[in-house]
């Protein structure tokens, strides 16, 4: 499909203003002299947690726990992310390193 220049233009200008609208409207709608609803800070505090759990259950959810190798690489990286989160206490390290011990669990390892 190929697009002409004003409707590549006006793409632009609509992704642009979406974008905008999602980093303005959670300033206009809770001003920081105005305390937020309860119902927001209560999201504020559940949400991170859930939103951890849901993407551990996505990420097992494929893995066959029947064949091998058994979740091995899957079980090692969410230990090796929990080890390194509890000594370092840095997100992206623990992440990155979570994922790099998998990656190279699946290609090196177990392949």
């Amino acid at each position: 499909m190929h697009l002409g220049p004003l409707q590549s233009v006006v793409i632009i200008l609509a992704t642009a203003a979406g974008i905008q609208l999602t980093r303005w409207l959670p300033f206009l709608l809770f001003p920081e002299k105005k305390e937020p609803p309860r119902v927001i800070l209560y999201l504020g505090k559940v949400l991170p947690a859930a939103m951890m759990g849901l993407l551990v259950v996505y990420c097992l959810k494929d893995v066959s726990w029947t064949a091998a190798p058994h979740g091995t690489p899957e079980l090692l990286a969410i230990l090796a992310v929990v080890v390194l989160h509890r000594w370092k206490g840095n997100v992206l390290l623990s992440i990155a390193g979570g994922t790099a011990l998998y990656m190279l669990l699946v290609q090196a390892v177990f392949a």
